[in-house]
């Protein structure tokens, strides 16, 4: 789910077999994957799953590379224990599973996690990364939470919300050409809307020839072709965590 309106028919796309770097923890009332920098760090992210749940090894993936690059990185279950969407799964039943699964409701979790990050990471710069679903929620957060340094949303917008141009933090959004959950008509408007109402900084990049679930569901070592617009996608992310935090 890429947005909130128009519910995406999403491929889990080349699922990859990684058992993860880190390690699983209880904060609180929810269980989250947790990979720290070899060196103390007094940075973090907060890496937010898609509609496939937190454990999807491809968001596992993302949160290990952050870690390489020297970020605490904690991939909550957003989800709360409740079954994550499965390509097996009815489309015609996805808004009722939606339901209590609401990426513009967990504010609740992301105080529990700010604080595990604060208290026991030592983090005091933390930032937001966001696929699909947690594209939606990093959009959210980035209106809520002028404590989050920057974020980062991949493949997901908020549109039906009177403040959703009001940034607090520094956002990069990162879309597709070819998404056809998001089409590019909504990309423009939200660009506009951002040049004309928002304050924070922000940027709005769209990959050429891309599809949705490009930057953490599509492998470049089996898709050479996209190789290049995967990695820059990858490297923006990196460069705007870096100039913000």
């Amino acid at each position: 789910m890429a947005n909130e309106a128009k519910p995406c028919p999403c491929d889990i796309g080349d699922r990859m077999e990684y058992g993860g770097l880190g390690q699983e923890v209880q904060i609180q009332h929810v269980k989250a994957y947790v990979v720290k920098p070899t060196a103390a760090s007094e940075k973090a992210v907060i890496v937010i799953q898609d509609i496939f749940g937190w454990g999807l090894p491809n968001t596992r993936y993302m949160a290990d590379m952050l870690s390489a690059n020297g970020y605490t990185a904690v991939v909550p279950d957003f989800f709360l224990g409740k079954e994550p969407w499965s390509p097996s799964h009815d489309w015609s039943k996805f808004q009722e599973w939606l339901e209590d699964k609401k990426p513009t409701n967990i504010n609740k979790e992301v105080d529990v996690v700010l604080k595990f990050l604060r208290e026991q990471c030592g983090a005091s710069r933390i930032a937001t990364v966001g696929f699909c679903w947690g594209g939606v929620a990093t959009h959210h957060l980035a209106l809520q939470y002028p404590d989050i340094k920057a974020g980062v949303s991949v493949y997901g917008i908020i549109r039906d919300r009177e403040d959703r141009h009001e940034l607090k933090s520094p956002t990069l959004f990162i879309f597709a050409e070819k998404d056809e959950v998001i089409p590019l008509d909504q990309v423009t408007v939200l660009e506009k809307n951002l040049h004309d109402k928002c304050s924070a900084d922000f940027q709005v990049k769209i990959f050429p020839g891309q599809t949705h679930g490009f930057v953490h569901r599509k492998r470049d070592d089996i898709n050479p072709a996209d190789k290049p617009l995967i990695e820059e996608a990858r490297l923006d992310m990196l460069n705007w965590l870096r100039q913000y935090m």
